[in-house]
């Protein structure tokens, strides 16, 4: 043999031994890839974990629900308070308990009818408590000249917890 067949043939042989080693190479990759999935006892211990950590946290996050309603309502009474202020000042007087908290946000048509009412009003619009009902209005209040309230949670007047009265004068 001539150098020149000697060197092809030492080339052949080491083209077979990187294919020999690719393909060990390839065959381990997969054996690697097979042994990186999830068991199913893996993924149930996730779950698990999962369910106990769930167990823990949703019931802090529902009781900071209510929380938020009563600041909420507290907030919502301040700045309807704040309104009920200014209308007085231009007024003289706050509007009637059958005026309502209507006449923040349109003008009152029944008496005594103000004669300096502000053209766009005191609020763009009434809200709703943070459970869905009218805030109520008396005036003259039991506790103060004038008393913005609600029922609370359940609706109804009186309560403990999250059912009591939410009013003006908690403020």
């Amino acid at each position: 043999m001539n150098n020149h067949s000697t060197l092809l043939c030492q080339d052949a042989d080491s083209i077979c031994d990187r294919a020999i080693k690719n393909r060990s190479n390839q065959s381990n990759w997969l054996s690697t890839v097979r042994s990186q999935g999830f068991t199913l006892i893996e993924i149930m211990i996730v779950l698990v974990i999962m369910g106990i950590l769930a167990g823990l946290v949703v019931p802090r996050l529902m009781g900071r629900t209510d929380d938020a309603r009563v600041t909420q309502a507290k907030s919502d009474i301040s700045t309807m308070m704040g309104a009920l202020k200014i209308y007085k000042l231009d007024n003289l007087r706050y509007p009637t308990t059958e005026q309502g908290l209507q006449a923040l946000v349109t003008k009152p048509t029944s008496g005594p009818i103000p004669n300096n009412w502000k053209g766009d009003g005191y609020i763009s619009k009434l809200p709703k408590d943070p459970w869905g009902n009218p805030y109520q209005y008396m005036s003259p209040g039991l506790k103060s000249e004038v008393e913005i309230f609600t029922y609370g949670q359940d609706g109804q007047a009186g309560g403990a917890g999250y059912d009591a009265d939410i009013g003006s004068w908690d403020l």
